[in-house]
């Protein structure tokens, strides 16, 4: 990728990020308006319902006061009270009494009705007479003769067709008359002639009487007694508010609740307010609405009145100069009074923005926790970036390394090959095998740079062939030993050898072990200063064998003891090329060793030294490779 794009890709990103963050800090942002404007209005709720309360209280307190005051008056109030409670009592039996009158005397009329209904029913022209008339005349037969009879028909205007006929008695001849028996109502029912229209004989009827006599009487009595009453609850009344009350119909505690409430506003405003109940209210009530914070409370008359009452709920002497920033919140109090109200109370609330804060704890938490991971991310896509940059440039070099030391062999192989061509020189049987063995030994050196290079691609593609046999790792690190004797000679070198394990067997792949050793001998001779000094050990340790190779070489620092096992990876040296190699050997080294199940370890101080450690499970414990 070139540095143009990469340059590209990281401004998108940035642009990006710094985005996200500025509409996670606008989200924030208005998160705690709202929260503020939340916090406003559960404080000026709960200033009303204090101010409430303490009016109640005050209320409730001063009738309590009033009534130890009004103690010597109690006697003579509970004897008149007493009296009005009888009377009230008379008067509620006289109500009742009444109303049960008025229902028997309304059902005597109904019943009344429905009878002359029926009787008007059946007889159209029966017609009323009073008792005395009936006494006279109907009751005595002697005096029937006397009985007059007047028919009269009538049409109705809306049925011309349908005649009304009525009926009028009356008596031919006055006589003495006869008292009534009853009250029960009379009527005579005429008999008369259709075609003649004359009554040849009648009949009567009798009826109940249209209301009770006795239930009127006793009505109108009980109504008298009732009127009685009321003037003398009138008289009873003790005072001026007392009769005001009794004639408005009304209780007189409505007349008292009045002149209380005169009474209570003409108090100065610090009697009125207990500081340590109106404290109480205000912790109660901010404590029901989830606010907790520290404040201070300050009661005046008016708002630029000097101070009456301050009282402060967890706030230290310090935090009173936090005041002066802090916002107020005010309600009147005792607004029932007549007029305008006498005080105002006021709190202030200097860690507003700190208790806002806690409350929104957790979701600034999460955002930053987020924010965090997005950060954390780029951080490491540009790592990821720049880390595949390098490797690419490594592989560049490695490319370019490879060239070279492929180009060697190639062209001493070249120049054998053309003077083999030379006559003179073919002649020549010893010239000839000298310059077979060096195309043969170079042959042997490209072929083993080559194998190595393959050998890389297969573990890449995790298809290199890994046989698993059993390996007698102190054999096998003799026998590597022994092929390396001659580049010991040639360096110069001491070696010191102590294979004490005594538990050697491990599951592998012979080959690959053989080469595992090999690059770590290679690379102490190459990494030595002047004349190598190697020691190759083996021990047991608990269930596993460990190999080591270490030289008293250049070493290397701790930074680069981090990514020698990086594929091309090698240790920069600046512009000197004494050292050949692909950075390769270590990465396979580290493969091999992990595809087996052990673990490789290295430990260095700059020219000091390197030793590398080679851990492999015994066979006994390799249950995966028995497997």
């Amino acid at each position: 990728m070139k540095k143009r794009s990469i340059t590209l890709i990281i401004w998108f990103m940035s642009i990006a990020l710094l985005g996200v963050m500025a509409m996670q800090y606008y989200f924030i942002r208005q998160s705690y308006i709202q929260k503020s404007q939340i916090f406003d209005e559960s404080v000026n709720a709960s200033l009303s319902v204090v101010a409430n309360k303490i009016e109640r209280h005050e209320v409730y307190e001063f009738t309590k006061k009033q009534a130890k005051l009004n103690q010597a008056k109690f006697a003579e109030d509970q004897k008149i009270q007493r009296e009005k409670e009888i009377i009230l009592a008379e008067q509620i039996a006289l109500q009742d009494e009444i109303n049960k009158l008025r229902v028997k005397n309304f059902d005597a009329r109904d019943r009344y009705r429905n009878e002359e209904e029926d009787l008007k029913r059946n007889f159209p022209n029966a017609a009323y007479v009073s008792n005395t008339f009936f006494e006279t005349y109907v009751r005595r037969k002697d005096f029937h003769h006397l009985i007059t009879f007047s028919i009269e028909k009538s049409y109705d205007i809306l049925d011309p067709t349908l005649p009304t006929i009525s009926t009028v008695v009356g008596a031919s001849k006055r006589i003495a008359e006869v008292a009534a028996r009853d009250d029960s109502t009379r009527f005579i029912i005429p008999i008369v002639n259709d075609a003649t229209l004359q009554v040849h004989s009648f009949a009567w009827a009798t009826l109940p009487p249209t209301e009770d006599a006795a239930t009127r009487l006793r009505l109108q009595e009980a109504e008298q007694e009732l009127k009685k009453l009321n003037y003398r609850k009138l008289s009873v009344a003790t005072d001026l508010y007392d009769t005001v009350a009794i004639l408005g119909g009304k209780d007189n505690k409505v007349i008292e609740d009045i002149t209380t409430s005169i009474a209570m506003s003409k108090r100065p405003l610090k009697e009125r307010i207990k500081t340590d109940l109106a404290m109480h209210y205000l912790q109660e009530e901010l404590y029901n609405r989830g606010i907790v914070s520290p404040f201070l409370m300050e009661i005046r008359s008016n708002p630029k009145a000097p101070l009456i009452i301050q009282a402060a709920s967890q706030v230290d002497d310090g935090d009173l100069m936090r005041l002066k920033d802090a916002v107020e919140y005010s309600t009147q109090l005792f607004q029932g009074d007549q007029g305008k109200s006498p005080g105002l109370l006021s709190i202030y609330f200097p860690y507003k923005e700190s208790h806002i804060a806690s409350n929104m704890a957790f979701m600034v938490i999460a955002v930053l926790a987020l924010l965090s991971l997005l950060v954390g991310c780029f951080a490491y896509t540009l790592t990821i970036i720049f880390r595949q940059k390098k490797i690419s440039e490594m592989k560049t070099d490695f490319i370019n390394n490879m060239t070279h030391e492929f180009k060697t062999p190639v062209a001493t192989i070249m120049i054998a090959s053309e003077s083999l061509r030379d006559k003179e020189i073919a002649s020549n049987e010893s010239r000839v095998a000298k310059l077979a063995n060096i195309i043969y030994d170079e042959n042997v050196r490209l072929g083993s740079h080559i194998e190595r290079v393959l050998n890389i691609a297969r573990l890449e593609k995790e298809n290199l062939n890994i046989e698993r046999t059993k390996v007698h790792m102190n054999a096998l690190v003799a026998n590597v030993l022994e092929s390396m004797h001659l580049q010991m000679d040639k360096a110069d070198g001491t070696l010191q050898v102590d294979l004490a394990a005594t538990h050697d067997v491990v599951i592998g792949d012979e080959l690959h072990l053989s080469n595992v050793i090999f690059n770590l001998l290679d690379n102490a001779i190459k990494y030595s200063k002047d004349t190598p000094q190697i020691t190759v050990k083996s021990y047991n340790t608990k269930n596993s064998i460990t190999i080591s190779v270490a030289d008293k070489g250049v070493g290397m620092s701790k930074e680069h003891q981090e990514k020698i096992f990086d594929q091309f990876y090698r240790i920069p040296t600046g512009n000197i090329h004494n050292v050949k190699g692909f950075g390769l050997g270590l990465s396979y080294v580290n493969n091999i060793i992990k595809i087996l199940n052990g673990k490789i370890s290295v430990k260095s101080e700059r020219d000091k030294g390197t030793q590398f450690e080679v851990t492999l499970p015994l066979q006994a414990t390799d249950s995966t490779s028995r497997a």
